[in-house]
């Protein structure tokens, strides 16, 4: 990839798109959290969940490939946050087994998705 990829809509961006479901799924499941959870775990989950896309597309609005990957690196934090956040809310009892292994796979897979948007701009 080079510097035409950011006339590219991040929309086209598979890394995004999949980022974006993400972020669809784990805000439904953070709705059924226990009320006292609102403005603790559901509240940190929702933002390290939305960082992901965000800093993606935030990244690509940039004009160098050095800022891109700043924002891409912090996208990698937050997913690895989100990763912990998962585990937590199952210990938790508040997803079940069947949702987390969903959920987990769908980050590894942004995991991989990202590494190679991250090597692509190296």
């Amino acid at each position: 990839m080079n510097s035409v990829a950011y006339k590219d809509n991040f929309k086209n961006l598979k890394l995004w798109q999949e980022a974006h479901k993400l972020v669809l799924e784990i805000y439904q499941i953070t709705a059924n959290f226990p009320k006292e959870e609102r403005y603790g775990l559901t509240d940190q989950f929702r933002r390290a969940v939305v960082s992901i896309p965000n800093n993606i597309v935030e990244g690509k609005g940039r004009k160098t490939n050095k800022e891109l990957l700043k924002f891409a690196y912090i996208s990698r934090g937050s997913l690895e946050e989100v990763k912990y956040l998962l585990i937590l809310s199952k210990d938790l009892g508040y997803i079940e087994d069947k949702s987390y292994n969903h959920l987990f796979k769908q980050t590894n897979l942004i995991g991989k998705l990202l590494n190679g948007f991250i090597n692509a701009f190296k």
